[in-house]
């Protein structure tokens, strides 16, 4: 079996998914979704202090998942969708790798008198 995760380009993904364990980070991202917000509109939704607040959407720059830019004094969040595709890639390789055994077990099966 290989080892998936000991890969050198698994980084990336490591990252998004530790971003996404979150379930505030997840609200973000899903808030994001549905378009750009500032700091103060998405955290008026958390029952967090700010600084908390900005650890989160710290950590989901940092993984790519979000995109910041400051104008002013204001401070403007934006989904980056391309790096969802890191984890649309994860889901279809073990969408196919579940396939590929359940169809093995299906043939398996059928041989069995």
């Amino acid at each position: 079996m290989d080892n998936y995760w000991a890969e050198p380009d698994r980084g990336e993904a490591n990252r998004v998914f530790a971003a996404l364990a979150d379930p505030t980070r997840r609200a973000v991202v899903h808030r994001l979704g549905a378009g750009p917000g500032t700091v103060s509109e998405l955290a008026r939704d958390f029952p967090i202090a700010l600084p908390s607040f900005m650890k989160h959407l710290r950590v989901l720059e940092t993984s790519g998942l979000i995109r910041t830019r400051k104008t002013g004094r204001v401070r403007s969040c934006e989904l980056n969708r391309e790096r969802l595709a890191l984890v649309d890639d994860w889901l279809a390789a073990q969408r196919r790798s579940w396939e590929a055994h359940t169809d093995r077990l299906q043939a398996f099966t059928e041989e069995r008198p």
